[in-house]
């Protein structure tokens, strides 16, 4: 899978280049590109931003920069097109999955008061949104969205790390242990430690209906219709 990225701050995404998704670009598995939206202005001092007609606070981004960018990186729209936005779906695990269809996908991170509609009008085919705040841009969500869909990818994480995930079945995932056993007066279920994999499952899966139950009602409710 190959994501490119539009943002106006590129050293944002240095952490992309590290641990796991950084391995996965090392080895292949997945195509990353920062693109920033400066080198496509046409302004002699590079400005990609302007005051918004009709007043109001903040300033917009302006549409020739960044429409120059997609028709630059994506001349075909081979790309699915994503704008980060407050105003985009809700963005779950299901779309996570469904954002795995695509071969190519292009992500834009708006900035200061968003970007001029008709850039989402002509070049843009989904709105997404992490969830129901505001951020000073979008260059968090894209990170966000990159990451979760990355990890699906083939040969980016083992298929057994991916199987017993929060969301992945539908409720949040049991609690994990590792050593020591005891650790200041706490102690590992005893459970998991019998070498019992029936019953290791049976515990898990008890525990994980606790908690979504307990924390998220609304995916506990969901999973009994």
């Amino acid at each position: 899978m190959k994501i490119t990225i539009l943002t106006l701050f590129p050293e944002m995404f240095a952490p992309l280049e590290t641990s796991i998704l950084g391995r996965a670009v090392k080895a292949g598995k997945l195509n990353i590109e920062i693109v920033n939206i400066r080198d496509y202005s046409e302004n002699k001092h590079f400005k990609c931003d302007d005051y918004p007609f009709g007043g109001g606070a903040g300033m917009v981004m302006m549409p020739q920069p960044i429409g120059s960018a997609i028709k630059a990186v994506d001349p075909e729209h081979s790309a699915h097109r994503i704008y980060l936005s407050p105003k985009g779906g809700r963005f779950t695990q299901n779309k996570a999955f469904e954002l795995l269809n695509y071969d190519n996908l292009l992500l834009l991170c708006g900035h200061y008061e968003g970007v001029d509609q008709r850039v989402i009008d002509l070049y843009i085919d989904e709105e997404i949104s992490i969830g129901d705040y505001v951020l000073t841009g979008g260059e968090l969500p894209a990170m966000v969205v990159c990451d979760c869909v990355a990890r699906y990818v083939e040969g980016v994480l083992s298929e057994g790390s991916l199987v017993d995930e929060s969301f992945a079945s539908g409720g949040l995932e049991y609690p994990q242990y590792t050593r020591p056993a005891v650790y200041e007066g706490l102690s590992v279920p005893e459970v998991l430690l019998n070498g019992d994999h029936k019953k290791i499952d049976e515990w898990r899966e008890k525990k994980s209906a606790e908690i979504t139950a307990k924390r998220r009602p609304d995916l506990a409710e969901k999973d009994e219709k």
